[in-house]
């Protein structure tokens, strides 16, 4: 299965890839009965198997086996595209004794349609590909219905695929055809595999999967590897030895090493070393999954690398066995970044927060505070953005906490789980860390915790949204089954996290579906993608509840609620419409500044075309982020208006007589 664009891979990423290089839980019937239980009874509606259950676990599951719609036909699994209503009643009683046959019936289909894509690929070799193939369209389209349309699809997968890496040197395409040519025979292999044990756990892993997703688009189960690694993107720490891989087919490279880690403090281990052992047993030709597995391990072992780097005296290479100390790597480049801009007589401070993270030494709120208050010890600051575009969210008390840095006591998000029960979570600290200017930076994958401080810091009046015309729109709430904050280990069963609920901000709306909306609208690169909860396939309904301005303290205990009402209402954030009266000019200023800059306008031409590279890669138009660069300039004007705005006041004062 070739390369895919980033839109693609963000629709069709299969689940089984997750697996993939990853051996699977040892799971029983009764483990995938248990856990199907729990989830169910802790989801925030769907608590029981129903017919309407049954169809989705079906539909996902075989989302999963099959992605891209590029094995099966329709003749191979009709039955389970549009079952009967006795058929889903029958699966449901099975599914209820612990019977999964059903499910190893279409694992079984699928290594048959494999036989069949494998048969069909010589004669694919030199057939025309089909020109300008639409990355939607190609999401969008149903199973193919014969083998005649199967071919098409294939042909247009290809196409897709090498639109994607036609931009590379031959050098790297070639390596890349390999690198996917590697991982489509891999997937392949361990779908077939004649290991039955294997691909039972397979198949169980897989189906606790479809059981999740079929619930809502955020539930999800994790096998042990996945859990792992779900932790390691939360808290951006883990054990092993702070280097970035990439697979180049005769060996694993060293792109990166990590500042502060072991390889960058032990010095030996470099940029562009080619690994092709780990503690003595080769690994090229694995899945980079497991490479990565051999290395990280406890801290203070120690790990031998066998590299391959380039000759001291720059003629050909030499291989080399290097020692490093296996120990903590925090990923701070992953966590924030805290980027200044000179403006009047100080600065404006970009802090850009990645996740909403904690762990026992530290957290997001900590981070940013220490950020802050470093800039003000070397700076005056003018005027604050907080980024968080491409904030996927995070732990929910973190999300209240970093809103609190920047308003007094308030609420600042209300939750309501799966029993219709409100709760309100407020921030109870003293003054914020920063009460100025202020705006907060968003795009299309600003999710759930950064929706919660977007909107919140919005109804508060307390800052200017500016991006993307909105956000993700996650406005629900998961629990997972493995705390992050602490250091305990990961259930060989796997693990899962679970809806329960939806959260609401201080104006009693719900992100769920809609997003937060930007007051002033700066496409960045993901403006034009179909990117957000709405285009998932299950999303819970967006829903409101009323507004908690006015706190009335309804959800504490009366008998603690006198004691805490004089603590915490002594200063209450208040709803500000300080901005609101200089939105119209700087949606004209910025406005005219972009129909002026070329290099927007040609970016922006190119996002229309849908093919413009997700993420960052503006370079060609001038500059590294030019969505940025325009809420430097959106916040330039705010001081200028802000300042002004306090000149004319202090000019309507009386003056005052001296003695």
């Amino acid at each position: 299965m070739r390369i895919m664009t980033p839109r693609m891979l963000y629709f069709l990423l299969p689940l089984f890839f997750l697996l993939l290089g990853m051996k699977p839980p040892e799971l029983t019937p009764e483990i995938v009965l248990k856990k199907s239980r729990e989830i169910m009874r802790q989801h925030a509606s769907q608590k029981d198997l129903n017919p309407l259950v049954m169809r989705r676990i079906f539909q996902s599951f075989l989302d999963e086996l099959d992605p891209t719609k590029t094995y099966f036909t329709v003749p191979d699994i009709e039955k389970w595209l549009d079952p009967q209503d006795k058929a889903l009643e029958a699966a449901i009683e099975a599914f209820r004794k612990g019977d999964f046959s059903t499910f190893f019936a279409m694992q079984d289909a699928l290594g048959k349609a494999i036989t069949r894509r494998r048969s069909i690929e010589p004669s694919l070799e030199g057939m025309p590909l089909p020109d300008h193939v639409s990355p939607q369209a190609f999401r969008d389209s149903p199973w193919a219905k014969n083998e005649k349309e199967l071919i098409e699809k294939i042909l247009a997968y290809r196409a897709l695929q090498l639109d994607a890496i036609n931009n590379l040197s031959p050098e790297l395409k070639e390596k890349t055809l390999q690198r996917i040519d590697k991982r489509e025979a891999k997937t392949e292999e361990e779908m077939t595999s004649p290991d039955m044990k294997f691909r039972k756990n397979l198949v169980y892993a897989e189906l606790l999967k479809a059981v999740a997703l079929s619930l809502d688009s955020q539930t999800n189960y994790f096998t042990p590897e996945e859990a792992s690694q779900f932790l390691i993107n939360f808290q951006q720490r883990l054990q092993g030895i702070g280097v970035l891989l990439r697979d180049d087919i005769n060996g694993f490279t060293v792109t990166k090493i990590v500042e502060g880690g072991p390889s960058s403090r032990g010095k030996e281990l470099r940029a562009k070393d080619r690994i092709i052992a780990v503690n003595g047993e080769p690994v090229v030709g694995m899945d980079i999954s497991d490479v990565v597995s051999m290395i990280r391990g406890p801290e203070n072992t120690p790990v031998v690398l066998t590299v391959v780097r380039k000759a001291a005296d720059g003629k050909g290479e030499e291989k080399l066995d290097v020692t490093v100390n296996r120990g903590e790597v925090v990923l701070n480049e992953a966590r924030y970044k805290a980027t200044l801009f000179p403006f009047g007589k100080g600065v404006i401070a970009v802090l850009r927060l990645h996740s909403f993270y904690q762990d026992p030494e530290t957290s997001s709120t900590k981070d940013l505070t220490r950020a802050l208050n470093q800039i003000k010890k070397e700076h005056p600051i003018e005027g604050v953005i907080l980024d968080l575009r491409n904030n996927t969210g995070g732990l929910l008390n973190q999300a209240v906490a970093v809103t609190g840095l920047f308003i007094t006591k308030g609420v600042v998000v209300s939750i309501k789980d799966e029993t219709g029960e409100v709760q309100k979570l407020r921030n109870l600290e003293g003054p914020p860390l920063w009460s100025g200017p202020l705006i907060v930076l968003i795009d299309r994958t600003s999710a759930s915790a950064s929706e919660i401080v977007a909107q919140t810091l919005q109804d508060y009046g307390r800052a200017l949204i500016v991006g993307d015309d909105h956000s993700f729109g996650k406005g629900s709430f998961q629990t997972f089954t493995l705390d992050s904050t602490a250091k305990g280990g990961v259930n060989p069963e796997g693990e899962y996290k679970v809806t329960r609920g939806r959260y609401y901000t201080v104006s009693g709306k719900s992100p769920q579906l809609v997003g937060v909306a930007s007051e002033i609208v700066v496409p960045g690169s993901l403006s034009e993608s179909d990117i957000g909860e709405k285009f998932s396939k299950y999303p819970l309904e967006s829903d409101h509840i009323e507004e908690s301005f006015n706190d009335d303290l309804s959800d504490i205990p009366f008998i603690h609620r006198l004691k805490f009402e004089a603590l915490y209402k002594s200063n209450l954030q208040r709803r500000s419409k300080a901005y609101q009266k200089w939105i119209p000019t700087l949606k004209r200023n910025s406005a005219e500044r972009l129909s002026k800059n070329g290099n927007y306008q040609n970016f922006l031409t190119e996002l229309k075309k849908k093919t413009f590279p997700d993420t960052a890669e503006m370079a060609p138009f001038g500059m590294n982020d030019l969505q940025l660069e325009e809420g430097v300039d959106i916040m330039k004007d705010l001081l200028i208006l802000n300042h002004q705005d306090d000149f004319s006041k202090a000019k309507e004062q009386p003056l005052l007589k001296s003695n």
